[in-house]
């Protein structure tokens, strides 16, 4: 019989990073603020903490940071300057973001990992559980992923991964789970956890991706937790420790998901996202996808 834990409401989101990859767009513009299709990618993210319920959201930022904190807050000037054009649905869409959730702002200082910037958000979190999304993975909203995660740890306790299988020649670009199946055929039990390993040294191809609902117990182990791959603080070291033994804050499981997710991390895969996402808008979709078989066709 499955056991009732406290509800989460907050979420943490960490967007400290340099965002090299994207360079020179995000030398002056964090990578989360660049578009997919005429929204930021954070935007997409801060929506669906919300949608799960999670209206309680933290951003772990970094310096060159602070349009990530404009874009959640009122401008007053613009609206009221589409107020008086008499724009309202650009006025509804400027609003939206400011709108969404309770947003809250904390500086990571030094780079020192993902594990380090989830211990930055300790003092805001407290003892509660609570989400972690990153903002390179972006969620298709028809398949509520969080939601079902948020479920399994209020009904299991404990942490909970977001893992979804790739191919093996790919699992050294990820954090991989060693799992064990469970009654429910979408939910596994985590018992090891290595960071982007050798494919001949893999236990699984199950890949970490970028939603985690955690257990507080974390913060105790991240602040004993050595650097790891990178010269970093990996959240994955941590989560081990928690996987190996139950008893220091319940035991880890991972949400096998099959849905859609749009990988945002590098250029090739942020073009992909867009495209289709713009397919998929019934605003800009029809136009677009006409264009776009004209253009593949003259191209083949």
């Amino acid at each position: 019989m499955t056991q009732s834990h406290p509800r989460i409401s907050k979420a943490v989101i960490p967007a400290a990073g340099l965002g090299t990859r994207f360079l020179p767009a995000t030398k002056a513009t964090p990578k989360e603020m660049l578009p997919v299709v005429d929204k930021p990618a954070i935007q997409y993210v801060v929506e669906e903490a919300v949608a799960a319920g999670l209206d309680d959201v933290l951003m772990v930022t970094g310096r060159n940071k602070r349009p990530l904190e404009d874009h959640f807050d009122r401008n007053y000037e613009l609206e009221s300057a589409l107020q008086k054009k008499g724009d309202a649905s650009r006025l509804a869409k400027v609003q939206e973001s400011s709108d969404l959730a309770t947003m809250h702002y904390v500086r990571q200082g030094d780079p020192k990992g993902l594990g380090h910037a989830v211990l930055c958000a300790a003092p805001h979190v407290g003892d509660e559980p609570f989400a972690v999304l990153l903002g390179d993975d972006l969620i298709d909203p028809r398949d509520p992923l969080l939601q079902r995660m948020v479920e399994v740890q209020e009904q299991r306790g404990g942490s909970v991964v977001a893992l979804m299988e790739v191919a093996p020649e790919q699992i050294h670009l990820y954090g991989c789970a060693a799992v064990e199946t469970t009654e429910d055929s979408d939910v596994v039990q985590v018992s090891g956890l290595v960071e982007k390993p050798d494919p001949a040294d893999a236990p699984s191809n199950y890949a970490i991706i970028g939603r985690y609902v955690l257990d507080p117990h974390i913060f105790d182990i991240l602040r004993r937790t050595e650097p790891g791959r990178g010269g970093e603080i990996q959240l994955t070291d941590a989560l081990q420790q928690l996987a190996e033994d139950e008893k220091i804050g319940g035991p880890v499981h991972g949400v096998v998901f099959k849905g859609r997710r749009y990988d945002t991390g590098d250029r090739g895969d942020y073009l992909r996202a867009i495209v289709r996402l713009a397919c998929e808008r019934e605003d800009l979709g029809p136009d677009f996808r006409t264009w776009l078989r004209s253009y593949v066709a003259e191209e083949m």
